[in-house]
């Protein structure tokens, strides 16, 4: 029961932090948490009127892959640190996990 209260903590945790991934200097913005669950697209007006089609979907992909990629570095990282947590003090096991 301990894993499953501390997967839940951890995806509370994850719920809470922000990533963005932007794209075009700033003017696509899309926003996620950290369980890859998106909040926000923001395209800058004047950009969004000159631009063309395609150009705007390479640009949100690229924008989304960025904040993705954020959410899973943190995501790894909560994930080690719940792990050491659990494992630490488990005798041999806590070698493992760097204590």
């Amino acid at each position: 029961m301990e894993a499953q209260q501390k997967a839940g903590e951890s995806k509370k945790r994850l719920d809470a932090i922000s990533v963005s991934g932007t794209a075009e200097g700033g003017k696509i913005t899309v926003t996620a948490n950290a369980n890859k669950v998106v909040q926000s697209v923001n395209i800058d007006s004047a950009f969004l009127a000159d631009a063309d089609k395609e150009e705007l979907e390479e640009l949100l992909v690229v924008a989304f892959n960025k904040a993705m990629e954020q959410a899973d570095n943190i995501s790894q990282a909560e994930m080690a640190a719940m792990t050491k947590d659990m494992f630490g003090g488990m005798g041999g096991l806590g070698s493992l996990f760097g204590k």
